[in-house]
């Protein structure tokens, strides 16, 4: 059980608070009384990101940790200004809370591309912050967590570390000043020494400082290393604490059955057979299907499968060629959602010209940890321990279903077997909450089978892209550039009771900011009919728009009779995008003549990060094997190279598996893969030898989570036209060849 459950809700002013026997650190930009959602009985201190008490110190980290090693780099964020070694830091997921905003979400919504560092477009996406503090959205997404607490979660530590030190000031009269710290202790010039635990209590008898000024980049100790992992040794050893792991007495497990048309309900069900199956305890109608609940989750499975069902006919376009058709018909003046870039006439006549148009399908995020979550209703109160991405959205829908306030629910977030945006959504929670009333006293865990969870996610969306560009003497004079697909966040905003806010952005994302000098250039996008539920993929629009631009940039490459990496860098007005494909052409040996093999080269712009890869392709007699792979990232500055070479090789696998083989269809409204066998990744032989390299240009902070995998496509494809002389327009590219 986690010490979560010992704390509970008071307010109390930033800036100034005291608790039982410590003080509150926290570091706000804004003076107005806030929720402090970290306080305890028990005594100690408490900040919502710092925790000293009888255990030690915790650092609150309150991002999803899904894989991407967050709470590790979020830690060392304090941790460095603390002066903690790194031994002695532990951390813990904060619960919902306002305090926990994500200032960093809404900076991708400005009009400004993330090229544009002027006083007006800085202006602007600092004003985001605003608004940010105010919705209060605590997400992990959008490879926000690192931007989103650089300044305020080092603020935090340095904060912390002036109170103690100032406490330590006063119980020994030594001037701040003469005082200095080192590994959890406060020193004094004569070798005294008080550790953090011993001072938190006389560092309550003060108000807090103002936060002093942060650690240079030259006095980093933990900062730029590659730090072992926190979550390591607990998913190593099997350890770790997940949705599904809670075990508390008398716990039973549940499964669900809905229509596997999303958004239909059920008419009728017959569960005679079910009920009278070993192990079941109860069957608990939903709107859209039913929920089984059993001795163990084996058995909730199989009685699940031995319902008869009535479903009701799918809201939406039942096949993925209707779907298709629709995408295809929403080029129109009428269905055009707006033009994001438009300069010059892209009417201009050109010596020789290209038009292209590129699909992709539906993806799945496939998760490895199928949806689950653990919730106990009792005596007027829930507890939910669940994965996610979103726990205030989550807890708020939980709280609703069951008809409480949401201070009555306590929600702790687990660590999340994969997340890459499927766990921004609450439909796991909410299931878990109606059950568990439905099972009020009993604990209950709730499991998705692989099937369910393939057959009811929140998928990326099909897309089309259309390209019609010209060329003169080897360089691009018009590039006109058009997006069409159903819109993530109407769909999104539509489950979660958000408001339409302007045009959805995501339709051209990683499309509308390439700093590519061209004198014409248009990027627009148009809006399909809302079909199958949406949410955000690992990498959003990026994920197809990328393959849609770079693809048509390699096309006219090869029209121009160019080297495809020279062709990029003569066209690239930015001079850390030219820096990362210059890194893969030496990384990759570009230029050196390959026998029996092809290489492939992407660049891609997404999230503020300019990322370039290289594939390399070999024709075998069992078909096309990737050999190997290199990847070039501009983050800014590195906090945790290590982390981020994991990140970006993940990212990487995670575009070439859904290039390959990734493919959602829909038959009569309903998913057509079920599992791993008809929805397959790249298997650990298939896996090229990836080389990632790390360049900062110290311009800004940013994020690397999603980076890495807008490119992955494109520059397989384009592997493969250097290969075999066949151009991919549409994915999956297991339609056009025959991989080992």
């Amino acid at each position: 059980m986690s010490r979560l459950g010992k704390i509970a809700r008071r307010t109390f002013l930033i800036g100034s608070a005291a608790v039982v026997g410590g003080v509150a650190f926290g570091v706000w930009s804004y003076r107005k009384p806030l929720e402090n959602p970290l306080t305890t009985d028990e005594g100690g201190v408490i900040t919502p990101y710092v925790l000293i008490n009888a255990e030690g110190v915790t650092i609150i980290t309150p991002r999803a940790e899904m894989g991407q090693g967050i709470h590790s780099t979020l830690a060392a964020l304090v941790a460095e200004e603390l002066d903690l070694p790194w031994d002695q830091v532990r951390v813990m997921h904060g619960p919902p809370a306002t305090a926990y905003y994500n200032s960093a979400l809404l900076k991708e919504a400005v009009p400004f591309a993330p090229t544009d560092q002027s006083w007006l477009a800085e202006t602007a996406r600092d004003a985001m912050a605003i608004p940010a503090k105010f919705l209060g959205v605590q997400m992990t997404g959008g490879s926000t967590s690192i931007p989103d607490g650089f300044d305020k979660m080092r603020a935090a530590g340095a904060v912390a570390r002036a109170a103690l030190v100032a406490a330590a000031s006063r119980e020994w009269g030594i001037a701040a000043s003469e005082l200095t710290t080192e590994n959890g202790f406060v020193l004094a010039p004569d070798g005294q020494r008080l550790s953090y635990l011993a001072l938190a209590a006389r560092a309550a008898e003060a108000p807090l400082p103002d936060a002093p000024p942060l650690k240079p980049r030259s006095a980093w100790k933990l900062l730029g290393t590659s730090l072992p992992r926190v979550d390591m040794a607990g998913k190593a050893t099997g350890t770790a604490t997940y949705a599904g792991d809670i075990r508390l007495p008398g716990t039973v497990f549940a499964t669900v059955k809905r229509n596997p048309a999303q958004g239909a309900a059920m008419i009728r069900y017959d569960a005679k057979s079910a009920e009278t199956m070993a192990g079941v305890i109860k069957i608990v109608p939903l709107d859209d299907g039913v929920a089984v609940v059993a001795r163990t989750t084996w058995e909730a499975f199989q009685a699940a499968d031995a319902i008869v069902f009535e479903w009701g006919a799918a809201p939406y376009a039942k096949t993925s060629q209707e779907m298709r058709e629709q995408i295809a018909a929403s080029f129109t003046a009428d269905a055009l959602e707006g033009t994001w870039r438009d300069q010059g006439d892209v009417g201009q006549p050109a010596e020789q010209t290209l038009e292209a148009e590129y699909t992709v399908p539906h993806l799945a995020h496939a998760t490895m940890e199928p949806q689950q979550a653990t919730a106990l209703y009792t005596a007027g109160r829930l507890r939910i321990w669940a994965g996610s991405q979103a726990p205030g959205f989550a807890r708020d829908k939980a709280a609703a279903v069951v008809g409480l306030p949401p201070d009555q629910v306590d929600f702790e977030t687990t660590l999340l077997g994969g997340g890459f945006g499927r766990r921004g959504e609450y439909d796991i929670s909410v299931q878990a909450a109606a059950i568990a009333k439905a099972m009020e006293g009993t604990p209950v865990v709730v499991t998705w089978s692989r099937e369910e969870d393939m057959s009811h996610g929140m998928y990326r969306p099909m897309a089309t892209g259309r390209v019609q560009a010209g060329l003169s003497k080897e360089r691009i004079t018009r590039f006109d550039f058009a997006t069409a697909a159903p819109s993530i966040m109407e769909s999104f905003g539509a489950r979660m009771g958000l408001p339409a806010a302007g045009a959805d952005q995501t339709l051209v994302q990683g499309a509308w900011e390439m700093p590519y000098d061209i004198p014409n250039y248009r990027v627009a996008a148009y809006r399909a009919p809302k079909s199958v539920p949406l949410g955000f993929w690992r990498s959003v629009g990026a994920s197809y728009n990328a393959f849609f631009h770079d693809s048509a940039i390699d096309e006219l490459a090869h029209l121009a009779g160019a080297d495809p990496l020279e062709f990029r860098l003569a066209h690239l007005d930015h001079d850390p995008s030219r820096q990362v494909l210059r890194a893969v052409a030496e990384m990759s040996n570009w230029s050196q003549p390959r026998q029996g093999r092809a290489l492939g080269v992407a660049y891609a712009f997404s999230f503020g990060v300019p990322a370039a890869e290289v594939i390399e392709v070999e024709d075998t007699p069992d078909g096309i094997r990737i050999t190997n792979a290199w990847a070039a990232v501009d983050v800014g500055i590195a906090l945790d190279p290590r982390n981020i070479e994991a990140q970006v090789s993940g990212a990487m696998v995670f575009g070439l598996s859904a290039a390959i083989r990734g493919e959602i269809t829909f038959a009569d409204g309903a998913v057509e893969q079920q599992n791993f066998w008809d929805y397959e990744p790249m298997r650990m032989g298939q896996t090229p030898a990836i080389e990632v390299r790390i360049l900062e240009s110290g311009n800004q902070i940013t994020g690397i989570g999603e980076p890495g995998t807008p490119p992955a496509a494109p520059a397989l494809a384009n592997a493969l036209f250097a290969l075999k002389g066949q151009r991919a327009r549409s994915l999956p590219l297991s339609k056009h060849f025959t991989f080992a």
